[in-house]
């Protein structure tokens, strides 16, 4: 009776987070509360999740080093520019050169070509994978780390296809938070089911033990390439997003630190940890742009603010994420996920019983 008793609590409390939920986000998408700048804060917020969670996927779940997410959502985010940018509006674009005439007669719609940029993505990463995946640790990451950089001086140079430096403008915006944030439900939902199913359950092995994995029975080359070909898909999802939210894309938008900001979203989040990575990358995103005032000059009664100055809001966000870090060493939840249970053990003050290669607060 106990056990039917709390199903119906946490059932309640889950129908009540999802009504709060939509009631936000009807708000803000009606400009009942919020303005133009917090919209777009949530959703550059949603992008970002998606993103993350797609790189924990392979760091965190799979035990891969990979620092390619930038290539990937550089291709998400050109495919969405090149097919969905009106034909009428290309000649002013392509002014300098034209575009290929191939493609200059094709115009798709946004959840088409959303798709279509994942797709290219995955299929990217499954030919690079196929030679990359057999190396190990640090030379992993420093050959997707290339394979980025390589990603953006190609779609610097092809100008008929990409417009070159001067990138791609008037992408057709979208003009409800319900995409952004369906979309983001969806795609974590996806990699959430991915996790906990058998081939989650495989993830996770070759993370602990590759030798004690493939004495399982586990092929460890063809589930390093399902999940690093997933985890691209849906960064070249995220990409197509961001290209839509900002309807501009340029190759400066992918430059290699951008990818080492979603490794610091999973690592603040937990390496392993969906919930923690979606935590993270709200509370990133979101302090990224509270703290932007400390990079404005300051005037009190006529005096300046020498400290006040460009890049102060880096090092005051640094230090706070230093602080973080001592207190969860492994991440907010670690390789915990939330729960209504952890969350009313933390709220009573009881310490949640920590597992084996769990991580979370300090002891």
């Amino acid at each position: 009776m106990d056990k039917l008793n709390n199903k119906n609590n946490k059932l309640i409390l889950n129908i009540l987070l999802i009504i709060i939920f939509a009631s936000i986000i009807i708000l803000l998408d009606t400009k009942k509360i919020g303005d133009a700048y917090i919209r777009r804060i949530l959703n550059l917020s949603a992008i970002y999740a998606i993103v993350s969670v797609s790189m924990n996927l392979v760091n965190g779940f799979t035990g891969l080093f990979s620092l390619g997410q930038a290539g990937f959502m550089a291709i998400g985010a050109y495919t969405v520019a090149i097919f969905t940018v009106p034909l009428a509006a290309r000649a002013k674009i392509f002014y300098i050169t034209p575009q290929n005439p191939v493609l200059a007669q094709i115009e798709l719609p946004f959840v088409i070509a959303l798709i279509l940029g994942g797709l290219l993505a995955a299929l990217v990463a499954l030919l690079i994978g196929l030679p990359v995946l057999r190396l190990k640790s640090d030379y992993l990451a420093i050959a997707t780390l290339g394979f980025s950089e390589i990603i953006r001086i190609v779609f610097t140079n092809i100008k008929s296809i990409t417009n070159g430096a001067l990138g791609i403008k008037n992408i057709p915006t979208m003009p409800t938070m319900w995409v952004f944030f369906g979309i983001a439900i969806i795609s974590i939902g996806f990699m959430w089911l991915l996790i906990n199913s058998s081939y989650g359950r495989a993830f996770k092995a070759i993370r602990e033990d590759e030798v004690a994995a493939e004495a399982m029975g586990i092929n460890l080359f063809k589930h390093k390439v399902m999940s690093f070909s997933i985890g691209a898909f849906f960064a070249g999802i995220g990409g197509g997003l961001l290209a839509t939210l900002f309807a501009t894309v340029d190759p400066n938008q992918f430059y290699f630190p951008v990818t080492y900001n979603f490794l610091l979203i999973i690592v603040l989040g937990g390496m392993g940890s969906i919930s923690g990575t979606i935590i993270a990358s709200f509370v990133v995103t979101s302090g990224l742009e509270i703290l932007r005032f400390f990079d404005e000059p300051l005037s009190l009664f006529g005096l300046n603010i020498p400290l006040f100055r460009p890049g102060l809001r880096m090092v005051i966000f640094s230090i706070l994420l230093m602080v973080l870090v001592l207190f969860f060493r492994n991440g907010l939840l670690g390789q915990k996920e939330l729960s209504w249970k952890l969350i009313f053990d933390l709220l009573s003050g009881k310490k949640p019983r920590k597992k084996t290669g769990e991580g979370g607060a300090a002891q």
